[in-house]
């Protein structure tokens, strides 16, 4: 993979001048994986799909994600460890891993819904501003995520609920995964926060299971919670883990994913800024704790 200094982003930036049919080209010409799951019999995924959001913290660093040069590199360097399998992001910062050559036999995933943006008063009405199945399909894309918060006291929560059942049917028609990200959510201090009780963290996945007129090609992006068990039993879906924030004390946080890992239902594991931006800076050392769990 070519290295991501500021000569490979002077050339991104030329070629979106120059020549933008070259993402197009590099789409159609990109090796496809062989399948969803690689050598872990499990799928294994670097997001970064936040920053689409207008969420750059991570840790202690209000910031991190900002860095567009340090983002991709940090990418570049996750998805060249062995067991990882592909990535999920929004269309600018896959085109841009697609043009730097890191793309090529990885699963991609295509983040539809960040409209959300965060610290809003319309963050629960979570309107798809990203990929949609059609854009998926054309880009070889092997699914799309979405994200579905239900904050009982917002109106905006239907309006998404919606949104998303009309994604997940038509990802479906595609025969594609559709990726489905869901939370109990509500306001605290003007703040949208997720309710990672486990009784919040079943309803969820139940609803979100019952979306669109199929759950054939339906997946659950589920949050590690204590009660892992519980959740995992509220669906026969298959689940890929959510890897969250970063946490203080990374040694618990890896404890908590290796027994949820142990669950049949558990198919993978997507993780961002946990892997990203470890609190040692290791990025190498992070995924390959990750895959070894897997």
């Amino acid at each position: 993979m070519t290295t991501v200094d500021d000569a490979a982003i002077r050339r991104i930036i030329d070629l979106r001048v120059s020549d933008p049919q070259a993402i197009a080209r590099a789409w159609a010409g990109r090796t496809q994986p062989d399948g969803l799951v690689g050598s872990t019999g499990r799928l294994m995924l670097v997001a970064a799909d936040h920053p689409a959001r207008g969420a750059l913290r991570a840790g202690a660093d209000a910031l991190a994600m900002a860095d567009r040069r340090e983002l991709l590199s940090r990418m570049v360097r996750a998805l060249g460890r062995p067991g990882v399998d592909g990535v999920l992001g929004t269309a600018d910062v896959l085109e841009d891993l697609l043009l730097l050559g890191a793309l090529e036999g990885k699963v991609v995933i295509g983040s539809m819904n960040r409209g959300g943006l965060a610290g809003t008063s319309f963050e629960i009405d979570d309107r798809f501003t990203g990929y949609d199945a059609g854009s998926i399909g054309r880009s070889g894309l092997q699914g799309g995520k979405m994200l579905f918060r239900i904050e009982p006291q917002d109106a905006g929560t239907v309006a998404t609920m919606q949104a998303c059942a009309h994604a997940v049917g038509e990802l479906a028609d595609a025969h594609v995964m559709a990726m489905v990200e869901p939370f109990i959510s509500r306001r605290e201090n003007g703040r949208v926060v997720n309710d990672l009780t486990t009784a919040a963290v079943v309803r969820s996945a139940t609803v979100a299971a019952g979306l669109a007129p199929t759950s054939a090609h339906t997946w659950l992006k589920l949050p590690v919670v204590e009660e892992m068990d519980a959740v995992l039993a509220a669906t026969t879906l298959p689940v890929v883990l959510l890897g969250g924030e970063v946490a203080a004390d990374q040694d618990a946080q890896f404890a908590l994913w290796s027994k949820a890992l142990s669950h049949p239902a558990v198919r993978g594991m997507v993780v961002g800024r946990s892997l990203l931006f470890p609190p040692d800076g290791d990025v190498e050392s992070a995924v390959d704790a990750t895959v070894g769990m897997l």
